[in-house]
């Protein structure tokens, strides 16, 4: 009997589309946006980890064509390498950037100091809490000085607590570096804290449904600023594009 060749089905799944988008030197940027919108995927593109269909992406004029040293990347993972401690794992970046040994221990202890872990630089990951395993990440993904730094909710998996704590610290790491800050995360409120702009995407497939510009200065100088009525004005107009989908019927 002759076998018999079966044609195979293939589906096609598009999880972005028409996304236009720029982004300013020096900015912090959130996205949001429902489960399942692609905000993990456009994440995934600027780092290089997947090839558009159809588009490009920039970084100062240069096309993204797969990893490199000028983005950082921090997932909600931590990430860390279990065997070096969290000196091992800053100076892990620094080798990957090419930074000759020498130079190695001031900049290993102005990223400890820069992430408040200046006596937990001989700890191993197991050795640490969630948060401070965070800090390292982060202070990884700084230490070979990219131009941006990506975050796909780094947060997420840290309680209530060290989650407003670490969101505290980033800004003011933020301040300090002037680097350029796309951050992933599905919390308004965080969103509306972090961001200079807050990017609200569609459902699937991912559009870019508004750009709100946040104005609220001195986050860092002022503690209650989660209980002014700009916040919370800024907070509803999100929760209301973020939510608009529901009130229309898409989902039942």
């Amino acid at each position: 009997m002759r076998d018999k060749k079966q044609k195979q089905t293939v589906t096609i799944f598009t999880a972005l589309e028409g996304i236009d988008l720029s982004i300013r030197e020096g900015e912090f940027i959130t996205i949001v946006g429902p489960s399942g919108c692609g905000k993990s995927t456009l994440l995934d593109l600027l780092a290089g980890l997947t090839a558009p269909t159809k588009g490009r992406i920039l970084i100062d004029g240069r096309e993204v064509n797969g990893p490199g040293l000028n983005r950082g990347i921090v997932f909600q993972q931590y990430a860390l390498l279990p065997w070096k401690t969290s000196r091992g794992n800053i100076e892990f970046g620094l080798e990957a950037k090419g930074i000759p040994r020498s130079q190695w221990k001031d900049l290993t202890d102005h990223y400890l100091e820069l992430v408040g872990l200046q006596q937990f630089g001989d700890r191993y990951p197991h050795e640490l809490s969630g948060g401070m395993k965070q800090r390292v990440a982060i202070a990884r993904s700084l230490a070979y000085n990219p131009d941006v730094l990506l975050m796909d909710e780094p947060f997420a998996a840290l309680d209530a607590q060290t989650r407003e704590s670490l969101q505290t610290e980033l800004l003011r790491i933020w301040k300090k570096t002037k680097k350029t800050i796309i951050f992933i995360t599905h919390g308004i409120d965080e969103a509306v804290y972090l961001g200079e702009r807050i990017v609200v995407l569609t459902p699937s497939p991912g559009r870019v449904k508004k750009v709100i510009p946040v104005s609220l200065n001195n986050k860092l100088e002022n503690g209650d600023v989660k209980s002014s009525p700009e916040f919370a004005r800024i907070r509803h107009e999100v929760w209301s594009l973020f939510h608009e989908h529901e009130f229309q019927g898409a989902y039942i």
